[in-house]
C-alpha cells in the first residue's frame, strides 16, 4: 500500500506535465464564436475607417481624451473608433488599412465555414505586402493628403528616398508589382500572348461570318474565275483519282497563328468541277505532288490537338480537386528510433553454435558473415571443397534445436550468391512503423504507377514494388499473422502517393470490421455501384454484382483503347492528356482500380463459381486497362486458390501459415511455415523469395489518414461502376411488347434451338454485354418462353422446338 502511495503524486505530476505540453486545440463550437466575432470586427472597422475620412478632421482633437466621457466625436463607432481609425489609418496604413477588413472578414468566414485555415497563411501574406507597397505609394502624396499612405507609408518613403531618391522608390514598387502579378497573379507573358492569339482567331472568325452573311448567298463569279497564268503554273493534269500538280503551287502556307492556308489546293478542286480550256497537260516537272484525304485529315487533328496543348496546356485530371493535400507524415507514429540494436553477444553465440553444430556431421566452414534485420539475422556461410548442399539443408531441425529458435529457414543457395543462408529469429525483434517506410527515400523518389512499401528486408532496406507490374497480388496466412495490417499497408501506401483522380478502391470486407475505416473517403478514392448505399462491401451476395459490374468496365475499356488505337492504360492516358481524343466520342480519363478482398475463402464457400469465373476473368485480361486485384485468406488450400488464380497471381504474400503443404500452395516452395508470425513474411514473384518484414499500421493511424482526407473537398459521389443486372433479377419485368429489344426474337430462337435459358448463352452467340443479355433474358421471361430463376441452374425454356415459337409469335401478332 505504501508504494502505490507514493506512485499517485508522481503520476499526477506527469499527467500535469503532458497536459501543459499539449498544444491549444479549439473546438468546433469555439471556432463559430472566434469567427463570428472576427466577422464583426471587420464590419466595425469599415463604419470605422469609412467614417474617419468623413469626420476625421473633427475627431483628430478628440482622440487624446478618450477618457473624458464629456468629450464627443462624429465616428460612427464613437472613440473606439476614432481610437482605432487614428491609429490603424492615420498613424498606419492609410487608405491601404481598408485590405484589414476583408483580411478579418475572411478570416472569420473560415473559421465559421469550418474551412481548412491552411490557406489563410497565402491570403495574409500577399494582401499585406499589398497593404505595404500601396501605403508607400501613397506617401509621395503626404504632404498634400497625409490620410492617403498613413505615418508608416509616409516614413517609408520618406526613408527610401533618402537612399535611392523617387526614381528609385518607384523601380521598388514597380517591382513589388510585378512580383505580385506572377506569383499571385500567375500573370506570365506566354498566358498574355495566347489571350491576344485567342481574341484575334475570335475576330477572323467573326468577320468570316459577316462577310458570308452580308452576301447573302450571292456568288461573284470574279472569285471563281481561274486566271490563264494560274493554270499554266499550276501545270493541273487528272491521273484517275489522284492530281499530278506543281508542289511549289500548291504547298499550303503556313501564319504565325499556325493556321494552314489550304487556298492553293482549294483552286485545282474548283477547276475539277469546270474543267480547264486547254487538254494538253506539261509534265516537265520531276516532282509530283499526289493530294490524299487521310493523311490530310490525321494532319489537321495533330495540328488541332497540338494547338489545344499550346493554349491550354496538358489535361489534368486533378483539376476538379485541384486543392487536395496529400495526407502528411506526421499522422503516422514512430514505434521505435529507426535503427536496429545490434547484440554482439547474440550474433556471436548464434555464430558458434551454427559452426559447432555443422562440425559434428564433419561439415567444416570456410567462411561465415552476420546481416542483421528488424526481425531476422542472415548468417551466410562459405563450406569447405566437397561438401554438398543437401546435406546442410537436411540439417534445418538439428541447428533449430541447437540454437533454440522459433524457426530457422536455410536457403541453398542464396540465389546470385555462392553461400548458403541461415536465417535465424532475433531474440528482440524491431518493430518497422509505416511512418519510417512512407517517408524513405525509395518510396519518396519511387518512379512507379502504383508504389507500394510492404516494409523491411533483412539488410534493413526499404522494400517498395510496383502494383502495376505485379499486376495482381495474392496474400495468405494464418489467423492473426498480418494480413490485415498488410492490406492496410498497401491501402496506406497508395493514398500517400496518388491523387483522388488517379486510383479508386473497391473494397471487398466479409468480416465488416477490417475496412470499413475507409467509408470516409468515399467520395475521394472508393467505387462502388450505382444503387449501393454503402461502398465498401459487406455482403457476400453483393459481390457477384459487383465483380461482373468489373467485368462490363473492363470490356468497356478495352473499346476505348481499341478506338485510341493503344495497347495499355498508361499510353491511352498519355494521349487523352495530349488531348489527341475527343471526349464526345465516349474518351475519358481512366484511374486505375484496385480490388481488395479482405477474406476470399468466405467467399468461394458461399458463391462458389459465380465469385471464381469473374474473377479469374479479371485476372487473365485486366492488367492492361488498369484493373488490379489484392486477395487475402486465411485458409490458402487447393480448394479456396484454385489452379484457374493462381496461375494469373504470379506475385504473392505469404505471412506464417501452420504446415508445409499450406506454404507450398501458396508459394510453391515451403518456408512460410518456418516463419515467426506478427508481419514475418516471404515475398515472391515469380523469381526470388524475399524474406520481408510487413511495416506495421494501427487502426488510429488509419483512421487519422482517413479523417484528414475526408475532411477535405470530395467529389459529388463515389466512383460509380457500370449497372449490372444479372440473371437474377427478375422482378419488374416487362409486358409491353413495344418496349422489347430489337434482337428479342434472334434471342428467342437462340435460346428454343439450345434449350437452355441463361444470359451467357446470348452474350456468346449475339456478341452482347451483360446487361443487355440480363435484359432480354428478363423479356423472355415475361413473355413466358423461359421459367423464373432457379440459383445456379440454368432457367427451363417453356417453348420446345422453332414451330411452336413461330406460332407463339404468330398469336402475339394477331392479339
Amino acid at each position: 500500500m505504501a508504494k502505490t502511495t507514493k506512485k499517485e503524486p508522481l503520476d499526477k505530476k506527469n499527467n500535469s506535465k503532458t497536459e501543459a505540453n499539449k498544444p491549444l486545440q479549439l473546438t468546433k463550437q469555439h471556432k463559430i464564436v472566434l469567427g463570428c466575432l472576427l466577422v464583426l470586427f471587420s464590419i466595425a472597422l469599415l463604419l470605422a475607417f469609412v467614417s474617419f475620412y468623413i469626420y476625421g478632421q473633427q475627431d483628430q482633437s478628440a482622440v487624446a481624451e478618450l477618457t473624458n466621457r464629456a468629450e464627443t466625436v462624429q465616428n460612427w463607432l464613437g472613440k473606439f473608433g476614432a481610437f482605432l481609425a487614428d491609429l490603424i489609418v492615420y498613424k498606419g496604413f492609410g487608405l491601404a488599412s481598408f485590405i484589414f477588413v476583408r483580411l478579418f472578414f475572411l478570416t472569420g468566414m473560415y473559421m465559421v465555414l469550418g474551412l481548412p485555415l491552411k490557406k489563410l497563411k497565402n491570403i495574409w501574406f500577399w494582401d499585406l505586402f499589398v497593404i505595404i507597397i500601396l501605403s508607400v505609394l501613397f506617401g509621395f502624396f503626404a504632404t498634400s493628403v497625409p490620410e492617403l499612405g498613413g505615418t508608416i507609408g509616409y516614413e517609408l518613403n520618406s526613408f527610401s528616398q533618402d537612399y535611392i531618391g523617387k526614381t528609385g522608390t518607384l523601380l521598388i514598387l514597380f517591382f513589388g508589382l510585378i512580383i505580385y502579378v506572377i506569383f499571385k497573379l500567375k500573370i506570365s507573358p506566354e498566358n498574355i500572348q495566347s489571350f491576344f492569339d485567342t481574341t484575334k482567331k475570335e475576330i477572323r472568325a467573326e468577320l468570316a461570318t459577316n462577310s458570308i452573311t452580308n452576301g447573302k448567298n450571292a456568288y461573284n463569279l470574279e472569285e471563281f474565275a481561274v486566271d490563264e497564268e494560274e493554270v499554266d503554273d499550276l501545270h493541273l493534269k487528272t491521273n484517275g483519282s489522284q492530281f499530278e500538280i506543281n508542289k511549289e503551287a500548291l504547298k499550303p502556307t503556313i501564319n504565325n497563328s499556325s493556321e494552314i492556308n489550304l487556298d492553293p489546293i482549294a483552286k485545282p478542286l474548283t477547276m475539277m468541277v469546270t474543267p480547264p480550256p486547254f487538254t494538253e497537260a506539261i509534265s516537265t516537272y520531276k516532282e509530283e505532288f499526289v493530294i490524299e484525304t487521310a493523311p490530310e485529315e490525321d494532319i489537321i487533328e495533330e495540328n488541332l490537338a497540338s494547338r489545344l496543348v499550346a493554349d491550354f496546356g496538358l489535361f489534368d485530371p486533378t483539376l476538379d480537386l485541384s486543392n487536395y493535400k496529400f495526407p502528411t507524415i506526421d499522422l503516422l507514429k514512430e514505434y521505435s528510433t529507426g535503427g536496429i540494436t545490434i547484440n554482439q553477444e547474440e550474433l556471436e553465440e548464434n555464430k558458434n553454435r551454427i559452426v559447432d553444430t555443422l562440425r559434428n556431421y564433419k561439415i567444416e566452414i570456410a567462411q561465415i558473415k552476420a546481416t542483421v534485420g528488424p526481425s531476422v539475422t542472415l548468417y551466410e556461410i562459405v563450406p569447405e571443397a566437397g561438401i554438398r548442399i543437401s546435406k546442410i539443408k537436411s540439417l534445418e531441425d538439428d541447428i533449430a534445436l541447437s540454437l533454440s529458435a522459433l524457426g530457422i529457414r536455410i536457403i541453398a543457395p542464396i540465389p546470385g550468391k555462392g553461400t548458403i543462408g541461415i536465417e535465424v529469429p532475433n531474440k528482440n525483434p524491431t518493430m518497422v512503423s509505416m511512418k519510417s517506410v512512407i517517408g524513405s527515400a525509395k518510396f519518396q523518389e519511387a518512379e512507379m504507377e502504383l508504389p507500394i512499401a510492404l516494409g523491411k528486408t533483412i539488410s534493413n532496406e526499404t522494400f517498395v514494388v510496383d502494383l502495376a507490374k505485379m499486376p495482381h497480388l495474392l496474400m495468405a496466412g494464418a489467423t492473426g499473422q498480418g494480413k490485415s495490417v498488410g492490406l492496410n499497408a498497401v491501402l496506406t501506401s497508395l493514398l500517400y502517393k496518388k491523387h483522388p483522380a488517379e486510383v479508386k478502391f473497391v473494397l471487398v470486407d466479409p468480416k465488416k470490421v477490417e475496412l470499413t475505416l475507409f467509408n470516409k473517403i468515399e467520395r475521394h478514392y472508393l467505387a462502388k455501384l450505382p444503387d449501393m448505399d454503402d461502398a465498401i462491401i459487406t455482403d457476400n451476395a453483393k459481390v457477384v454484382n459487383t465483380l461482373n459490374s468489373l467485368c462490363v468496365e473492363m470490356d468497356n475499356r478495352y473499346s476505348l483503347l481499341k478506338d485510341a488505337m493503344v495497347r495499355n492504360i498508361k499510353e491511352y492516358n498519355d494521349k487523352f492528356k495530349a488531348r489527341k481524343l475527343n471526349p464526345e466520342n465516349g474518351h475519358r480519363f481512366l484511374p486505375y482500380i484496385v480490388l481488395v478482398v479482405d477474406e476470399f475463402a468466405d467467399l468461394i464457400m458461399t458463391a462458389g463459381k459465380e465469385v471464381e469465373v469473374p474473377i479469374a476473368r479479371l485476372a487473365q485480361l485486366a492488367r492492361a486497362i488498369g484493373i488490379h486485384l489484392i486477395i487475402a485468406t486465411q485458409r490458402p488450400s487447393v480448394n479456396v486458390i484454385t489452379g484457374l488464380i493462381k496461375a494469373n497471381f504470379p506475385a504473392r504474400i505469404a505471412f506464417r501459415v501452420t504446415s508445409k503443404i499450406d506454404s507450398r500452395t501458396i508459394l510453391d516452395t515451403q518456408g512460410a511455415d518456418q516463419l515467426i508470425g506478427r508481419g514475418d513474411m516471404l515475398y515472391t514473384n515469380g523469381n526470388d523469395v524475399v524474406r520481408v518484414q510487413c511495416a506495421f499500421i494501427d487502426t488510429p493511424e488509419v483512421e487519422k489518414i482517413t479523417e484528414f482526407i475526408g475532411s477535405q473537398k470530395a467529389y459529388a459521389t463515389a466512383y460509380l461502376l457500370p449497372e449490372f443486372v444479372g440473371e437474377e433479377s427478375g422482378i419488374n419485368l416487362d409486358m409491353d411488347i413495344s418496349d422489347r429489344d430489337t434482337l428479342f426474337r434472334e434471342a428467342a430462337e437462340i435460346i428454343v434451338n439450345a434449350q437452355q435459358g441463361s444470359a451467357s448463352l446470348l452474350q456468346r452467340k449475339l456478341k452482347l454485354g451483360y446487361n443487355r443479355a440480363g435484359r432480354l433474358i428478363d423479356q423472355l421471361e415475361a413473355a413466358g418462353i423461359v421459367g423464373p430463376f432457379e440459383g445456379s441452374k440454368a432457367r427451363s425454356v417453356n417453348i420446345l422446338d422453332m414451330s411452336s415459337l413461330d406460332q407463339f409469335f404468330n398469336n402475339e401478332q394477331n392479339n
